[in-house]
């Protein structure tokens, strides 16, 4: 029998899950700290993620540059930070071998996670766009581990051209539809922005899909109508907070003055609500 913190986090995974079939995309801000997570879950999100780049900054570091025992402990950290589920980008898994994939979506389950996420290119100092033959079996590699137990953790299968250099949108959607068919739950193809090729993909796939918030993304009430099914903002939240300190910084180096109050009000007013409750 599943022990009661088993039991719950199969009930959020199931929940998270259900989430991607409204008539509506589920908005899934991507936190990079515990105060973050907190603060994001007390305004009425349903559903949390991590963010790669974010989570970086917060170790002063680049995007990339995480490790993999360092990317499972913070998210377990963000997932323990409220009873949201919590999506976890992990990269490529941080893993080239598929017993390497396998592992590190084992160790997501671990961690507490509704799901995660794995991408088709391999960072790291030489990086590539895996053969679309290689990515799905790496999808497939993720989603028999994610899937082969109590919990049905939510695999999200990432189409990376379009941030990537490579703006092929059959060749993303080829991805995708072969990524659907290694059995993941939710797919993603960063970058992609044009109503029209939205609209193409969207209906070229039996799957929910996430886009990313970016300039020139369709608001919301558009992606609902085009089908869409998740929102997520990747690092954007984290830069615009670090965006704000870096002019508070120059404010007061530069002009001795402190006009950034009007924006530390209303946070101070926002973390005494969500750290309170």
């Amino acid at each position: 029998m599943p022990t009661q913190t088993e039991q719950a986090q199969i009930k959020n995974a199931q929940r998270f899950l259900a989430l991607h079939q409204g008539t509506s995309p589920l908005l899934m801000p991507n936190a990079w700290d515990l105060g973050s997570a907190r603060l994001l879950a007390s305004l009425g999100f349903a559903a949390l993620a991590t963010t790669s780049s974010g989570f970086a900054a917060t170790l002063g570091q680049l995007d990339g540059s995480v490790t993999l025992d360092q990317a499972i402990e913070h998210s377990a950290a963000i997932a323990g930070a409220t009873e949201l589920p919590v999506s976890a980008d992990l990269e490529n898994c941080y893993a080239e071998d598929l017993d390497g994939v396998a592992e590190t979506v084992r160790r997501a389950i671990g961690a507490g996670l509704a799901g995660c996420s794995i991408e088709d290119y391999s960072g790291g100092a030489d990086p590539v766009i895996y053969d679309r033959g290689l990515a799905a079996e790496r999808v497939a590699a993720a989603v028999e581990a994610a899937h082969s137990g109590p919990v049905h953790l939510v695999l999200t299968a990432r189409a990376e051209n379009h941030i990537r250099a490579n703006p092929d949108l059959a060749d993303t959607i080829a991805r995708l539809q072969s990524y659907a068919e290694a059995g993941a739950d939710v797919l993603y193809a960063p970058g992609v922005i044009k109503p029209a090729d939205l609209r193409e993909l969207v209906a070229s796939v039996d799957r929910p899909v996430n886009v990313l918030a970016l300039p020139g993304v369709p608001p919301v009430s558009e992606l609902a109508e085009i089908g869409v099914k998740r929102v997520s903002v990747g690092g954007a939240f984290a830069f615009a907070a670090l965006g704000a300190l870096a002019e508070a910084g120059r404010e007061l180096l530069e002009r001795g003055s402190y006009s950034y109050w009007e924006l530390a009000r209303p946070g101070t007013a926002a973390a005494r609500a969500a750290f309170s409750a």
